[in-house]
């Protein structure tokens, strides 16, 4: 069984997410750490729940969902994977940081360790997660679901009762349909985690989101 821990972060208040199982190993979604008394409370949880850290996976390249990935490699080794599409976001995270929220980031970000393959399966411990390709909000949106739980990450593709914004740079409406229509698929009783926001489930935005339509 996983077990999830969200940590709400930075400025706009993103969801990063451990999730773990029995086995002791955990993955990383979007750590969006930018406070140090935030990059700290992650650290201290995987730390003292006696996690072993195998994947920080990024559902797309947006800095307030990457803030803290420097923290993560200089803590457990790891460099951030995410869609090939986010390339070039990923690359520039300083200058989303002072374009987006006037920040100048005064650390390095870890270069990119992976980018995800055409449905690629991530592994750890006793789980898997499917990578769904969600583009929309950005080129290279990736959700992660696993099947076996019925959770799915979605990032900033979809939200409780809304969906991410298409007008920043590299988003598109029409693929942002699409991905909905690709989420739409999963069951109903799936558990969307998202990238902002509270939890919610498939059918609930199947019934309430005037974005999704099977």
């Amino acid at each position: 069984m996983l077990k999830i821990q969200r940590f709400v972060c930075n400025m706009i208040r993103e969801n990063c997410y451990v999730v773990s199982d029995s086995t002791g190993e955990c993955v990383i979604i979007d750590c969006g750490a930018y406070y140090e008394e935030e990059r700290r409370a992650v650290v201290d949880y995987i730390r003292s729940n006696h996690l072993t850290p195998k994947h920080l996976l990024a559902t797309h390249g947006h800095v307030d969902h990457n803030f803290g990935n420097n923290t993560i490699a200089d803590e457990f080794g790891l460099k951030v994977e995410c869609g090939s599409g986010d390339e070039g976001f990923m690359n520039d995270l300083k200058g989303q940081a002072e374009k987006m929220f006037n920040v100048v980031v005064d650390y390095d970000f870890p270069p990119i360790g992976h980018f995800f393959t055409n449905e690629e399966v991530i592994t750890f411990g006793d789980h898997k997660f499917a990578t769904i390709a969600t583009p929309g909000h950005s080129p290279g949106g990736t959700t992660f679901y696993c099947a076996e739980e019925k959770v799915a990450f979605t990032g900033d593709t979809l939200f409780r009762n809304s969906i991410g914004r298409t007008d920043f740079d590299g988003g598109s409406m029409f693929m942002m349909i699409n991905s909905l229509r690709e989420l739409a698929q999963l069951p109903d009783d799936t558990t969307v985690l998202p990238g902002h926001g509270d939890a919610t489930t498939i059918g609930a935005e199947l019934a309430n989101n005037p974005y999704m339509d099977r």
